[in-house]
């Protein structure tokens, strides 16, 4: 899941960090018009890379078919969320439901966020082995068994960054599995170790989460977790409620964008395996889909 503190998941420390531009600056006044023309937009940067893919892919065709600039900001879910409700950010185009509470504050409470509707994606999370192991061994697909596999697997289900949230801890404990979880630092590195455990077939057992672009690069698969600690989730999207009501043609393209996880797949292993800025990346794959850009334009853009 790029960097992930999402899912049904209990969210991971939220990084510190300021808002680039002024909210007041960004949002004006709208004396008294239904419709407020915005130049600067801000869209929250979340730190995993399919995040970053469709938060970069929303403000590249903000920016190169609706000429306005937008800051892509770089924070934490939390600080996300809040700079959400007073205006500093227009937009979080990724939301996992990590963050039941924030959505019930500023969302059913304060009523300054609007639910902009589905991504169109399902996100889900989960214990993954490499397939040519589970394939070789296919008990090792129930997670109740896998104490029968731990000096093969080392005993270690990997994470990437310690500050994901997960509920590894616990369904290791309600198992009884001798089993430890160790994080290897980042995204980037787990997927290096993934994907040389698959080029070596070696077994190994990992927290994962989809739609991810590892899986264009390695076979795996999914571990059955007894319970309801990983259920699928209906990836959404937020915006500011004021600019979602006087935002104007950027806002109503911002609720009708939607795209698949092949096309969120894409974009990411530009970033993740090609080195591709996010900006970039999405740069790279718009010019390469125009028919799919096009789906998410007013008619009237089309036709200009």
């Amino acid at each position: 899941m790029g960097r992930l503190s999402r899912r049904t998941l209990r969210t991971a420390a939220a990084v510190l960090c300021l808002v680039p531009v002024s909210a007041c600056g960004l949002l004006g006044t709208a004396d008294g018009d239904e419709s407020q023309d915005y130049q600067q937009l801000v869209i929250a940067m979340p730190d995993w890379t399919g995040g970053q893919a469709t938060a970069a892919m929303a403000a590249h065709v903000l920016e190169y078919e609706f000429g306005l600039t937008v800051t892509l900001w770089d924070c934490g879910q939390e600080t996300a969320w809040d700079k959400l409700g007073t205006g500093g950010v227009h937009a979080i185009m990724e939301d996992w439901g990590a963050l039941p509470d924030r959505r019930q504050l500023y969302v059913e409470e304060k009523k300054n966020v609007t639910d902009a509707g589905a991504l169109g994606i399902t996100g889900h999370a989960g214990w993954y082995v490499t397939g040519d192991y589970a394939d070789a061994h296919p008990d090792v697909l129930r997670a109740e068994n896998l104490d029968t596999f731990a000096s093969d697997l080392g005993g270690e289900l990997l994470h990437a960054d310690p500050y994901y949230a997960t509920w590894d801890e616990e369904i290791i404990d309600d198992l009884g599995l001798d089993y430890r979880p160790v994080a290897v630092g980042s995204e980037d590195a787990l997927a290096e170790r993934l994907v040389e455990a698959d080029r070596r077939g070696e077994p190994l057992l990992t927290y994962l989460w989809q739609p991810h672009w590892l899986n264009t690069e390695v076979d795996l698969a999914e571990v059955e977790v007894p319970g309801d600690r990983y259920p699928d989730i209906e990836l959404r999207k937020y915006l500011n409620a004021y600019f979602s009501e006087h935002g104007g043609a950027a806002a109503e393209f911002l609720r009708t964008f939607s795209w698949t996880a092949a096309d969120q797949n894409a974009v990411a292993r530009l970033i993740a395996e090609d080195g591709y800025t996010p900006r970039a990346a999405a740069e790279r794959w718009a010019t390469n889909h125009p028919d799919r850009v096009a789906e998410w334009l007013p008619e009237e853009a089309e036709e200009e």
